[in-house]
C-alpha cells in the first residue's frame, strides 16, 4: 500500500512528461523516451493497483488520494496557480478522493495518450520537409510578437521641422508597412492550413508558424476531441489560434490606415519645407542679379544690344529647335500630377474601405460600399505609369488593395447567398401560411 501511495503522489509530475514539445529533431527524439518512461510507471501502478483490489477489504473504498488541483498546478505551472481549465481533464477535476478502479480508468487514458504523442512523433521524424519546416520556424518570431515590433515601429512622432529626419520615417514607414502585408498574407496562410486541413501533420505546420520562437507543445485531447496546445505558459485550442488570425488581421488593416495617415503627414511637411527652401533659394538669387551700374557697363550694352541683334536669328532658331523638349517636359509635369492625384485618390478610398468594415457584422449594402472602394482604389492606382514618383509605392499598395478587394468580395458573395436563403425561407413561410388559412 506504500508503494502505490507514493506512485499516486508522483502522478503529478509523471503527467506532466505526457506531452510532446514541437521543436528540432533530437529534442523530439528526447521526448520519446520520457514518454516511455511515463508509460512504464504508469503500468507499474495499474499493477500495484490490480494487486490492492485483489483483497476484499478494500474493493469498494476509496484509499487512493490524488493531489488537489491547486497542488498539481504548484507542481505543472507555478506561475499561474490553477490548472487551466482547457486540460483540467487530462488531471482529473477537483475530486479530493478517487476510487483505485477509476484511477485505472485513469490511467488507461493517460497511456494511450501517450501511445498517440509517440505516433506523431515519429510521423514527423519521417517526414525531412516537415522537420526542415519546423527548424526554419523556430527562427522567426511569433505572430504576436512579429505584430508588436511592427506596432512599435509605427509609433512615430514626425520630425516637421526636419527634412532628413522625415525623409528616414517616412522609410521606416514604407518598411514597415511592407512587413505587415507579409505578415497578413502569412496569417492567411496559417488560417487557411489549419482550418482547411486535414492531415495533423499539415495543421501542426500551421500552428508552427503561428508560434515561431515560442514554440509550442501537444498538451490534451479535450472532451470534444479538440487538440489542446500550450505555449509560453498559455493553453489554447485550434480554434483559438484561427479567432486570434482574424484578430489579426484587423489589427494589421488599422495599422496599414495609421501608417497610411503618418506617411501623407509627413510627405506633406516634406512639401512645405522644400517649397520654403525654394523660396529662399529664389530671393538669393534675384538679390545676386539686381544690376550695379557703372560708367563701363552702360558703355558695353550698346554693344551687347548690337551682337544681340546679330544672333537673333540663331536664337529663335534655338527657341523652335527646343520646343518639342518643352512640350515633352510639359507632358511628364502633367504626366507627374495626375499620378500624384491618383495615387492620393486611391489612398483615400482605401482607408474609406477600411474604416467601412471596422467592427463587423454589417448589412450587405456596407460590404458592396466598401467592395466598389477597393475597386476604385485598385484601378486608379493600376493607371498610374512606371517612370512617375509615386509608381513603386503604387505597385506596393496595389499588392495589398487587392488582398483586401479579394477578401471583401467574399464577403459579399456570403452576404448575398445569406440574404438570398433568407429571402427563400420567408417566401416559404408566406406560402406555406396562406396554404393554412386555404
Amino acid at each position: 500500500m506504500a508503494n502505490l501511495e507514493v506512485l499516486v503522489n508522483e502522478l503529478p509530475t509523471l503527467i506532466q512528461s505526457l506531452k510532446l514539445t514541437i521543436g528540432d529533431s533530437n529534442q523530439i527524439t528526447e521526448q520519446i523516451i520520457l514518454i516511455n518512461n511515463a508509460q512504464e510507471q504508469l503500468r507499474n501502478l495499474k499493477k500495484l493497483i490490480a494487486q490492492e483490489l485483489k483483497f476484499d477489504h478494500i474493493k469498494n473504498s476509496a484509499i487512493a488520494t490524488l493531489p488537489r488541483i491547486g497542488t498539481v498546478a504548484s507542481l505543472f505551472i507555478p506561475n499561474v496557480g490553477l490548472v487551466d481549465p482547457a486540460i483540467a481533464e487530462k488531471f482529473g477535476h477537483s475530486e479530493t478522493k478517487i476510487s483505485l478502479t477509476d484511477l485505472q480508468s485513469k490511467i488507461d487514458a493517460w497511456i494511450e495518450w501517450g501511445y498517440f504523442l509517440q505516433a506523431i512523433a515519429a510521423d514527423i521524424l519521417s517526414d525531412v520537409q516537415l522537420v526542415n519546416q519546423l527548424n526554419s520556424d523556430i527562427n522567426h518570431f511569433s505572430i504576436t510578437a512579429n505584430f508588436q515590433v511592427i506596432a512599435e515601429s509605427l509609433n512615430i512622432n514626425l520630425g516637421f521641422n526636419n527634412f532628413n529626419i522625415l525623409e528616414r520615417q517616412i522609410q521606416t514607414i514604407n518598411n514597415s508597412q511592407n512587413e505587415l502585408l507579409q505578415l497578413q498574407q502569412k496569417l492567411s496562410y496559417i488560417f487557411d492550413t489549419i482550418k482547411n486541413s486535414h492531415s495533423l501533420l499539415n495543421i501542426l505546420l500551421g500552428v508552427s508558424a503561428f508560434y515561431g520562437k515560442s514554440g509550442f507543445a501537444l498538451e490534451w485531447l479535450d472532451d470534444d476531441h479538440e487538440l489542446i496546445i500550450s505555449s509560453d505558459g498559455k493553453f489554447q485550442e485550434l480554434t483559438d489560434i484561427l479567432n486570434d488570425c482574424d484578430f489579426f488581421q484587423q489589427q494589421i488593416a488599422a495599422l496599414i490606415i495609421q501608417g497610411d495617415t503618418l506617411r501623407e503627414q509627413a510627405e506633406e511637411a516634406l512639401k512645405k519645407l522644400d517649397q520654403e527652401s525654394n523660396k529662399e533659394a529664389i530671393i538669393s538669387q534675384k538679390v545676386e542679379m539686381v544690376p550695379k551700374f557703372s560708367t563701363q557697363k552702360i558703355v558695353c550694352s550698346a554693344l551687347i544690344i548690337a551682337s544681340s541683334l546679330l544672333i537673333l536669328d540663331f536664337g529663335g532658331w534655338k527657341i523652335k529647335e527646343q520646343s518639342p523638349e518643352l512640350q515633352q517636359i510639359n507632358l511628364s509635369l502633367t504626366q507627374e500630377g495626375r499620378a500624384i492625384a491618383n495615387f492620393k485618390s486611391a489612398q483615400k478610398l482605401g482607408m474609406e474601405a477600411a474604416s467601412l468594415v471596422q467592427n463587423p457584422p454589417h448589412p450587405l449594402q456596407v460590404w458592396q460600399q466598401a467592395q466598389n472602394k477597393w475597386h476604385q482604389a485598385i484601378i486608379l492606382l493600376d493607371s498610374i505609369p512606371n517612370e512617375t514618383s509615386v509608381s513603386e509605392q503604387a505597385k506596393k499598395k496595389l499588392a495589398y488593395y487587392r488582398i483586401n478587394y479579394k477578401s471583401i468580395s467574399q464577403k459579399v458573395l456570403i452576404e448575398k447567398k445569406a440574404l438570398a436563403n433568407l429571402e427563400s425561407a420567408q417566401k416559404l413561410a408566406i406560402e406555406a401560411n396562406f396554404f393554412v388559412q386555404i
